[in-house]
């Protein structure tokens, strides 16, 4: 058997491991899982019976506020050894949640206000966190862009770094593109760049991806910004040469282990001279460009693509391996025209043909796509706008072909994740019925037939708010999906628990830089969604202050252990006791902060156990439908 999206490279290239043992971390760190982009998540837990008995996990709080176009993280280890999920909103709103219960264990609401309209143009209001983040965890970082406005008719991008653990900016956090970014004399103009594609993080350097908004207005460009972790005041990006170029897809910065991979779309007032656009573009390490045909690859027809909005860069580049093809190195790309390209890699060619490409939808392709091995090949599916969710195989020849495989139809415009309990076999594909059209529901089908293993559940597994192009995580038997307002998460059968929390204090970020807390304490042990604390005869804590990201903010913050700034708070107490701080304070700050902490109580967590009830698979749809064709769009996102 031939497993032709080699696991073996993916492992060799730091991508993708060995099973894990039970007591083994599990991190879900950036989209789709892996910087390949293949949306792969293996979990001895995700047998294809298990998956047909998914429910959703009703004792998972999960509130949030904010809409919600980002795909949620899942993070262990950490000095609480408490799992967390990480979820950000356009409100410029930051939660880690507790992965067993739902419940908030830091949260920043202080980074700065979004940008309230959709002026000059746009489909996003208010914008603020758009894309996804990305979690290094050698350093325990937090990584995400936010529109900021200063003034409500401007807006900048900044990049932020906070403790994942903490919620506490990293020092010499947050990074303002508009005063670090130029290339070849193009400065950055954030009222102009939006900022979709998921971020990446390869061998220290943190690259963030942009486009222009919806409506193609103003004088944008397709970016990829630079920022090492260790140095954020050495910055470097690279820009499309030509206007427009935008780099739309949700997926965003893959890696092969050796180079980085965008894709582009369609460019302006080019006169014919490619400049950048619809677009695979290979980057070094900086990122840098060479310009030379190795490191890109257009469609010999890119100007047609121009002329008619059919952007090459919808949908994000996907790596994939075909040991016994030749080439056996590929980069797939999808877009807008419905078309499928296969590249070698190793040497992209410039603007010629391609290895291999394939009409496969009759409808725009704007998602991220997924891959994974099958005994033929590996099979990628994508969902496109026409409610088409199909999958495809990558022949294991010279040169390697694509092969139409199932499809089914699902309306909206969720994009796939795909999890397995061993990395080759029961293969369930899994997407959201989302916005605009679809039933608001998680769908699984069968990877190597296309039959439905789960087709969502009851009225307990109806969820709200699920956009567009966004998808879902797998980790330890749950999947989570981050929806407007909240996150949701399902359970299947025998799923492996999440790790118990270490008895270890941690504090909450304080968003102000003066606090005074008054914490009085209850001779009688009580159990909340966040801590307990238990004091001894006399307590003392003192922490210092800390700016926030809001020009002027007044927050108000009850947190689980808090250490709040400036502030003295005595608790007495005869027995365990919950004590619960209020801290009221403004603040005039640009977006960086750095408190230092001392707290003195020590902190409990109690994670809340959790049912597992079972549903009765739904029947199998009628499998295989082309849509029909539809008149050529304009709006992106």
């Amino acid at each position: 058997m031939k497993l032709s999206l080699s696991v073996s490279s993916l492992v060799a290239a730091g991508l993708l491991g060995a099973i894990a043992p039970t007591n083994a971390q599990v991190n879900v760190t950036m989209e789709h899982n892996h910087l390949s982009r293949d949306g792969l998540y293996i979990d001895p837990a995700f047998t294809l019976a298990n998956a047909a008995n998914l429910t959703r996990d009703l004792n998972f709080d999960g509130t949030i506020s904010g809409s919600v176009y980002a795909q949620p993280l899942y993070i262990e280890g950490g000095p609480d050894n408490r799992a967390k999920i990480i979820a950000v909103t356009e409100s410029n709103n930051v939660y880690a949640l507790d992965a067993a219960d739902g419940s908030v264990i830091w949260q920043r609401t202080d980074l700065g206000t979004p940008f309230p309209t959709t002026a000059p143009c746009a489909n996003i209001s208010p914008r603020g966190i758009t894309s996804t983040p990305v979690v290094d965890l050698a350093s325990r970082s937090l990584f995400f862009d936010a529109v900021i406005t200063p003034d409500g008719t401007n807006q900048k991008h900044y990049i932020f770094s906070l403790n994942v653990d903490t919620g506490v900016t990293n020092t010499g956090w947050p990074v303002d593109v508009d005063a670090t970014a130029t290339h070849n004399g193009t400065v950055f103009n954030s009222n102009i760049q939006q900022q979709r594609a998921g971020l990446g993080l390869i061998n220290g350097i943190v690259y963030v991806p942009y486009s222009g908004y919806w409506g193609d207005c103003g004088v944008y460009h397709g970016w990829v910004v630079g920022i090492p972790k260790n140095n954020p005041s050495s910055v470097t990006a690279w820009a499309t040469s030509a206007i427009g170029g935008g780099i739309w897809g949700h997926s965003g910065v893959a890696f092969d282990g050796t180079n980085l991979f965008v894709t582009t779309g369609n460019t302006f007032n080019t006169l014919g001279v490619w400049g950048g656009g619809e677009a695979i573009i290979r980057l070094q390490a900086g990122p840098v460009w060479s310009g030379q045909p190795g490191d890109y690859w257009a469609p010999v027809n890119w100007f047609i693509l121009d002329n008619q909005d059919q952007d090459l860069g919808s949908s994000g580049p996907l790596i994939v391996d075909v040991p016994g093809a030749t080439p056996s190195h590929l980069v797939v790309a999808m877009g807008k025209s419905g078309d499928a390209y296969l590249l070698n890699r190793d040497n992209l060619g410039g603007i010629t043909a391609p290895v291999a490409s394939a009409h496969v939808a009759n409808d725009r392709i704007i998602n991220a796509a997924v891959a994974y091995p099958t005994a033929q090949g590996p099979n990628v599916v994508f969902h496109s706008d026409g409610s088409l969710l199909a999958a495809f195989r990558i022949t294991v020849t010279n040169p390697p072909n694509i092969v139409d495989n199932w499809s089914v139809t699902l309306a909206g415009r969720g994009s796939p994740f795909v999890t397995s309990s061993n990395g080759t076999s029961n293969m369930v594909v899994w997407v959201v019925g989302t916005e605009p059209g679809g039933d608001q529901r998680l769908h699984g089908y069968n990877g190597n037939t296309g039959a439905v293993v789960y087709a969502g559940g009851g009225a307990n597994e109806l969820m709200n708010g699920a956009h567009r192009f966004n998808t879902g995580i797998a980790a330890r038997g749950r999947i989570y999906v981050a929806n407007d307002n909240k996150v949701y998460a399902f359970k299947v059968p025998g799923g492996i628990p999440t790790p118990t929390p270490t008895p270890t204090a941690t504090s909450s970020p304080t968003p102000t830089p003066t606090a005074t807390a008054t914490a009085t304490a209850t001779p009688t042990a009580t159990s909340t969604p966040t801590a307990t604390a238990t004091a001894t005869a006399t307590a003392t804590a003192t922490a210092t202050a800390t700016p926030t990201s809001t020009p002027t903010a007044t927050a108000t913050s009850t947190a689980t252990a808090t250490s709040t700034p400036t502030a003295t708070a005595t608790v007495t107490a005869t027995a365990t006791a919950t004590a619960t701080p209020t801290a009221t304070a403004t603040a005039t700050a640009m977006p960086s902060s750095t408190p230092t902490a001392t707290p003195t109580p020590t902190v409990v967590p109690t994670p809340t156990p959790t049912a597992t009830p079972k549903v009765t698979p739904r029947p199998r749809p009628t499998p295989r439908r082309q849509p029909t064709p539809k008149p050529r769009p304009t709006p992106k996102l």
